[in-house]
């Protein structure tokens, strides 16, 4: 069974929601109620203080009686949901907002055993059963009454824990609803993302392996602008490229074999023809001849694969030197007169200077001007003129080889410098052409870094122009 990226992405949104749940409950839920806890501490610390400064002190004075004392401290009750005490220094109470209270007489019906003040520390506050009164814990906060300077008493507010963790809980699920509403939005998201992840991947590996079975005519259509979408072009104009690749290989395949049966058939045919006498031995001169020059066709056919099979994707090994360029141009030049002759094809050399000199391979350099001198005298038409030109620009050395030929066609402009190409015209217009030539020229100049071009037109000629480095004096 084949493993997938979904149940990673599933597992991964499961364990972040799970992480997110676990947040929310430990750290929301403490630090919700430490902030609950110490808001209800300050807001009935100053209820504490008010009634102790106000409503205390206005009884103690004989401002108001005792009854509107207890309607005020019932009322705040209600209001606060809390008990209110006041009590005196010996844990004696005197009034309670929960009971009547009667304070006519000088007999206390309820005292709290062991009731000391210090015991309230943080923020006169403290937790607990209030030293066993009440049955459930109650946050406890305390105030001095102070009358005169002198202290009469305490108001004391017993608020139960339970109302702070009632009001806790709820802004807890208030806080999961939350959180369940961000997952469900984030679980959608999550769908849409992994749908325009997922869906381009899989398209994607599906015409991965079909370019890996040789399918390279499988469709793929992401038309998303972005990483994914230029992948998936990139992906297709490679397996576009290996099919034209590989037709071009079956051409190149199939060209080199014709240019190897077609001598060996007529070395054949013309030994078997000598040896059983069909071929007087007054005329085997003349065929030994033929077989001589198809002989030479399978050599330099040969010769051209194996140089070829030198450039790898480093180039070759490069022997750079200083050489004149003027001087290599004539010499190959004089090498084509015998041909030129026959064809009555004639040179115009348009040289800078009278030496101009080059950073190269002196050797490679000048297989690059005979394959191209070569070339032009193939295309050209009788009684016309070949055009070397050497120009200077920018310390580069431009050469130009120029025919008036029959030109290339447009179609197959683009494709000549390619290792496994040559056109139908270069097969019938020479038959001694190996279709190489071209594709050695180019890696020759490739490896020195630098740039060939052609320039052509049907009926009208092509001009091959490539580039070397200029010889300076300080490079010396």
């Amino acid at each position: 069974m084949k493993k997938t990226i979904v149940p990673k992405l599933i597992l991964g949104f499961l364990l972040y929601g799970i992480l997110g749940f676990s947040i929310v409950s430990a750290v929301t839920s403490h630090f919700s109620l430490r902030h609950i806890e110490e808001y209800e501490i300050s807001h009935l610390y100053k209820e504490a203080n008010l009634i102790a400064s106000d409503y205390a002190v206005s009884y103690y004075s004989n401002h108001i009686t005792l009854e509107d004392f207890e309607s005020r401290l019932k009322a705040l009750d209600t209001y606060l949901a809390s008990q209110i005490w006041v009590i005196d220094q010996k844990g004696n109470i005197l009034v309670n907002s929960a009971k009547e209270t009667d304070l006519s007489t000088l007999t206390h019906t309820e005292s709290i055993s062991g009731f000391d003040i210090s015991d309230f520390k943080n923020h006169s506050c403290q937790t607990g059963l209030f030293y066993d009164y009440f049955e459930e814990e109650q946050l406890s906060v305390y105030a001095p009454i102070t009358v005169s300077y002198k202290v009469r008493g305490y108001v004391i507010i017993h608020k139960p824990l339970r109302l702070l963790t009632s009001f806790h809980r709820g802004f807890l699920d208030l806080s999961y609803f939350t959180f369940a509403l961000l997952f469900f939005c984030a679980l959608i998201l999550f769908g849409i993302y992994a749908c325009s992840i997922i869906l381009p991947i899989q398209k994607i590996t599906k015409a991965a392996n079909a370019y890996a079975e040789g399918k390279f005519d499988y469709p793929i259509c992401i038309p998303a602008n972005d990483e994914m979408g230029r992948l998936a072009a990139s992906l297709a104009y490679m397996a576009n490229e290996l099919n034209t690749l590989e037709e071009d290989q079956r051409k190149f395949v199939s060209n080199v074999s014709h240019d190897f049966r077609s001598p060996l058939t007529s070395i054949k045919g013309y030994v078997e023809a000598m040896l059983d006498g069909t071929i007087p031995a007054e005329y085997q001169e003349k065929y030994l001849n033929i077989i001589l020059f198809e002989t030479e066709r399978l050599n330099k056919l040969t010769t051209s694969l194996l140089e070829l099979n030198q450039f790898g994707s480093r180039g070759a090994m490069l022997d750079i030197t200083k050489f004149d360029i003027n001087q290599m141009i004539k010499m190959t030049a004089r090498t084509f007169e015998g041909i030129c002759k026959d064809k009555k094809i004639m040179f115009e050399l348009i040289l800078t200077g009278q030496t101009l000199f080059a950073r190269a391979d002196m050797s490679k350099i000048q297989r690059v001007l005979y394959n191209l001198i070569d070339n032009a005298i193939k295309f050209s038409n009788a009684d016309s003129v070949i055009t070397i030109e050497t120009t200077v620009k920018n310390e580069k050395i431009f050469t130009s080889v120029k025919d008036r030929g029959i030109g290339i066609p447009k179609e197959s402009l683009g494709k000549i410098w390619e290792r496994f190409y040559k056109t139908d015209i270069s097969r019938g217009k020479d038959k001694k052409g190996t279709g190489l030539g071209l594709v050695i020229v180019k890696e020759i100049i490739q490896s020195h870094k630098e740039n060939i071009n052609v320039i052509s037109t049907e009926g009208v000629g092509t001009e091959f122009i490539f580039s070397l480095p200029l010889h300076q004096p300080e490079d010396e």
